[in-house]
């Protein structure tokens, strides 16, 4: 049997891991990218829909584009990360539903339905968020995740660019690379088991 991981892990992925507001200059290598995507995939979802995209916005002329698209009190923090990542999902992934469930290729259909299709491909997407963060700072990398964005000009922007990514709607957005502490707030307090929690 699966057995806990150390404390030490614990640690790092989520007791004293922080959301960092401001980033070393250290950039970010396109294999750790890749690594942490390879990670993240694991990740359960609903027939392994899989319906996250992500695009990680690095250089200097992409930066320049998302500024304007931010909300003022995340432009400069974000200008500082090495890695800004719009964590989006594709309105269309039941697409790749054959080729993603191969044992029942004809649970394509099981996301006919416009309405049942979106609200899967939002709560899978969110929670394959959750999964890159996770994995992001299993690799060593600090996350800072943000909502204040203008999504319909992000999207316009930078997903409904090409055929490929014309059904992708950004979720939120995440800043990569090592933290500088700088700004990290005190940590605030979190509800306690008996306060958010039912066991029936």
């Amino acid at each position: 049997m699966p057995q806990p991981l150390p404390e030490k892990a614990h640690a790092q992925l989520f007791t004293d891991a922080r959301t960092q507001n401001w980033f070393l200059e250290e950039g970010v290598p396109e294999k750790l990218i890749r690594d942490t995507y390879d990670l993240m995939k694991f990740g359960p979802t609903s027939a392994n829909c899989s319906p996250a995209r992500f695009i990680f916005v690095m250089s200097d002329e992409a930066k320049k584009r998302l500024n304007p698209l931010l909300m003022e009190g995340n432009q400069a923090k974000s200008m500082s990360a090495p890695c800004t990542v719009i964590i989006a999902h594709d309105l269309e992934f039941h697409e790749k539903i054959p080729e993603l469930f191969p044992h029942n290729p004809g649970a394509k259909e099981w996301f006919a339905e416009p309405q049942m299709r979106a609200e899967t491909a939002f709560r899978n997407g969110t929670l394959q968020g959750a999964y890159f963060m996770l994995a992001a700072r299993a690799m060593g990398l600090d996350c800072g995740p943000m909502s204040g964005f203008d999504r319909v000009a992000v999207d316009k922007e930078f997903l409904r660019t090409d055929a490929e990514s014309e059904n992708w709607t950004a979720n939120f957005l995440c800043n990569i690379g090592y933290g500088s502490g700088k700004d990290v707030f005190e940590r605030s307090p979190r509800l306690a088991f008996d306060d958010a929690c039912k066991i029936v």
